[in-house]
């Protein structure tokens, strides 16, 4: 099975929903801080996955959208080098019917030889069950200077290929052709662009999306800038028609605008 679950037209779109733990209630308003209402735009915007934390899954995951179970977390409360520790285990994951994992790394951070470790026991133990594994790379830490940077991007998308990722979300470079060398440097692994914080503009995120694309990403890992938009599934809808149809940029801002 592995990755290919996610996978449409050979592209993907995966609505990420661990926000909570990360950021605790600050991304919300009424509507989004109800996982029942992220879970009927995962179905009706007819997104390829869900990333949900256990908690989310045990309560509210209702089986139409393939899971991605979060197998880490952390606030940010503490600050200093991250560190995100494993609290749900790959046999918990698949009891709730989870399709892939996802654990986030931070290298850059004095902590990433314990990051490291635990996903490389996660990778192996979902390979006998059949999962697929994604990444979130983020360089952080006190060393990490750009965390945007084309070279730093692109060593956060090898360390995904090494660890033995089958998809790695990273994020963007700001355009294709330094997020090409992002791409080239994942190697066999898949690349998901992170859909980050709300875009100054629906344009602009469309804009970078595209970009993804172009430089030879197969789709991305939205959050803010799909249940924070005032209408959602017309996101939903203009993101399929860029990601999964392969539609133009000025045919999937027409879509949203109209």
């Amino acid at each position: 099975m592995g990755f290919d679950i996610f996978l449409e037209n050979g592209r993907s779109i995966i609505l990420a929903y661990d926000h909570g733990i990360e950021h605790g209630p600050t991304d919300f308003n009424e509507k989004s801080v109800d996982p029942a209402f992220v879970m009927e735009i995962a179905e009706k915007g007819k997104f390829n996955g869900i990333a949900l934390q256990k908690g989310l899954a045990e309560k509210y995951y209702n089986g139409k959208v393939p899971l991605i179970l979060k197998l880490n977390g952390k606030t940010n409360i503490v600050k200093g080098d991250p560190v995100s520790r494993q609290n749900c285990s790959v046999e918990y994951a698949v009891s709730l019917g989870a399709k892939a994992v996802g654990y986030t790394i931070y290298p850059g951070s004095i902590h990433e030889n314990i990051m490291f470790q635990e996903f490389g026991r996660i990778q192996e133990e979902a390979r006998k069950y059949g999962l697929a594994v994604i990444a979130w790379v983020y360089p952080r830490g006190e060393a990490v200077k750009d965390d945007t940077s084309k070279e730093m991007v692109a060593y956060a998308a090898r360390i995904g290929l090494e660890l033995g990722a089958d998809a790695v979300k990273i994020k963007y470079t700001g355009d294709p052709n330094t997020f090409r060398w992002a791409v080239k440097s994942a190697g066999k692994a898949k690349v998901l662009m992170s859909g980050g914080p709300k875009a100054p503009t629906e344009e602009i995120f469309l804009q970078q999306v595209k970009g993804v694309i172009d430089a030879g990403g197969i789709g991305l890992a939205v959050g803010r800038n799909v249940w924070q938009h005032e209408e959602p599934l017309k996101m939903a809808k203009a993101l399929r028609a860029l990601v999964i149809e392969g539609k133009s940029l000025d045919e999937a801002v027409h879509i949203l605008k109209g």
